[in-house]
């Protein structure tokens, strides 16, 4: 049974999922267009093992609306108090697309909080790096929310159809989901925001943790090669399927996730 609520982490007040008993804690962290409910298809199994944790990031979804702290320190803040809150010393954290960057900063920077670690299609920050067209149209200030407005619903959809490749991968209620959290010119500029800090530096050191690079048809093994130098104990796997893993592949995910967290 998965049981949603506010939490006040201290810095923010942020939309939780949870699901579990007393195994160990695992927070899954969602992308863009994304909220919780990416994860819907996956949670219950990892409910089996685990004590599941899945926020709705900084201003998405049901969590509280603010008009700055999007850098991806700034979130790493949030999810420490997340786990702070909750009275969870440790977790293993899962990150996809746009979550991944606050997944590493949080691991560098709380090592001890985080047992494993495992990310998926998203690209880390790097000089001459090639991405996508939307990733500048986004980046601008105050131009995506002002042309998107009115249009939300058939944006949502267009990055929902391209990333993924099986037919009916995304139910129409977590459809739904996805655009109310991104209605509206403050909702868009607020998911906008992680790319306009995408470029910040990650903080320094090593992720000392075992690591787990998933790519599915879209990064590949690009972040897996990124993550060669800073992550020593890094494992890396290829899922035959579209950018939003655990809609569009749970059974495949769970295959390789499930391993990975015992």
């Amino acid at each position: 049974m998965v049981t949603e609520f506010r939490v006040d982490t201290g810095t923010t007040e942020l939309n939780v999922a949870t699901a579990g008993g007393p195994g160990p804690a695992v927070l899954l962290l969602h992308g863009w267009p994304h909220t919780w409910r990416v994860w819907s298809k996956v949670l219950p199994a990892l409910a089996a093992d685990h004590r599941v944790l899945a926020p709705d990031l900084r201003g998405h979804g049901g969590s509280r609306p603010e008009s700055d702290g999007y850098e991806p320190m700034s979130l790493a803040r949030d999810l420490t108090g997340l786990l702070d809150a909750l009275d969870v010393p440790s977790a293993s954290v899962v990150a996809l697309d746009a979550g991944v960057h606050p997944a590493v900063a949080l691991a560098l920077t709380e090592p001890a909080r985080i047992d494993r670690l495992v990310v998926m299609e998203a690209l880390l920050p790097s000089d001459g790096e090639d991405v996508p067209w939307w990733f500048g149209f986004h980046a601008v200030p105050g131009l995506a929310e002002r042309v998107l407005a009115g249009h939300e619903a058939e944006y949502v959809d267009h990055f929902l159809r391209s990333g993924t490749e099986r037919e009916g991968a995304v139910p129409p209620d977590i459809r739904d989901a996805f655009v109310a959290a991104y209605s509206g010119e403050d909702a868009l500029r607020r998911g906008f925001e992680h790319y306009r800090h995408r470029h910040l530096p990650l903080p320094p050191g090593k992720l000392e943790m075992p690591v787990l690079a998933i790519g599915g048809n879209v990064v590949g093994d690009r972040l897996h090669r990124q993550l060669g130098d800073l992550a020593p104990d890094l494992t890396g796997r290829r899922i035959d399927a579209g950018h939003i893993l655990p809609l569009d592949a749970p059974a495949e995910l769970l295959g390789v996730l499930r391993p990975f967290l015992r």
